[in-house]
């Protein structure tokens, strides 16, 4: 039995090792299918259209679609590299809750004897939790990530797309992530589905076979993309109303009312005021920690 604990742990070890050494690659993977589909979409198919389209009808749709797929390429660009390069949120060195002075509580501090209970006392309260892996208290919602080894403030999740842990402070950034991925993949599948129809026609379809073929390809990938993501993005709309995360959703049990849950709008407004409120890590972390906003 401590033997296959032992290569339990080991094989995790392993893996998270090996999540951590994909960083640049996934990276590259992504900027390579933004590549594939930029060639297919502007250089092969439409910017040549206005130019050579006959009529104007065409150039107007050819126009169309590229002043919005550059649009929402630069979105999706921004929100990517925004979730990628922003720090989700860690619990500062020495941490401690704040003592309710004017109720006369103590220093709950002082009683470590509260520190081996996880979860809610009777009164609905949260109680502080110990990281054995960090060696330090955890706030509320807070939860420990063994890829990047610490613990991520209202951790949704690991997500390799982004080499990043998904936490309070860039949580936002990351549903817009979702939001214009959707669009855009949307956008390309839709603009290249008359030229995939094409391959199956009997008429003659003019290019080269390498252009046919990265028009092919980047189709292929945009719908498998936009369906895939559509389902991601459903999923966290409905964990924002919920004011939930992915890993509380599976972790809280069944009650009539989630503590958290401010309702449908104001969970939403309080999402929406992240993206004003959070100036600088210091600043982000102080208010995640006392004023609620993810906690």
């Amino acid at each position: 039995m401590h033997r296959s604990g032992a290569i339990m742990a080991w094989n995790v070890f392993k893996f998270c090792t090996a999540l951590r050494s994909l960083g640049s690659v996934m990276i590259l993977l992504v900027l390579g299918v933004i590549g594939v589909t930029y060639y297919a979409v502007v250089i092969t198919n439409y910017a040549p259209s206005l130019t050579d389209s006959p009529t104007f009808s065409s150039i107007l749709i050819a126009l169309l679609v590229l002043l919005l797929f550059h649009c929402l390429l630069v979105m999706l660009l921004w929100s990517y590299f925004a979730v990628v390069c922003t720090d989700p949120g860690g619990v500062p060195v020495n941490w401690r809750p704040l003592a309710d002075e004017e109720r006369g509580e103590n220093d709950p501090l002082t009683d470590l004897g509260e520190l081996q209970i996880v979860g809610a006392d009777s009164s609905g309260n949260p109680r502080i939790r110990y990281c054995r892996k960090c060696n330090q208290l955890k706030p509320p919602r807070c939860h420990h990530c063994s890829v990047c080894g610490r613990c991520i403030l209202k951790m949704d999740h690991h997500c390799v797309w982004v080499v990043n842990c998904v936490g309070a402070l860039n949580y936002k950034f990351f549903l817009l992530f979702l939001f214009y991925t959707f669009l855009e993949t949307t956008l390309v599948a839709l603009s290249l589905l008359p030229h995939f129809i094409a391959f199956f026609s009997d008429g003659e379809i003019p290019g080269t076979p390498g252009t046919l073929a990265t028009t092919f390809l980047a189709f292929v990938l945009n719908l498998a993309f936009a369906l895939s993501v559509m389902g991601f993005l459903i999923m966290h709309i409905s964990l924002v109303s919920g004011n939930t995360t992915t890993i509380e959703a599976y972790e809280k049990k069944t009650s009539p009312k989630w503590r958290y849950d401010l309702g449908r709008k104001k969970n939403f407004e309080q999402l929406k005021a992240q993206l004003f409120e959070y100036q600088s890590k210091r600043c982000a972390t102080t208010c995640v920690l006392n004023s609620g906003f993810g906690i």
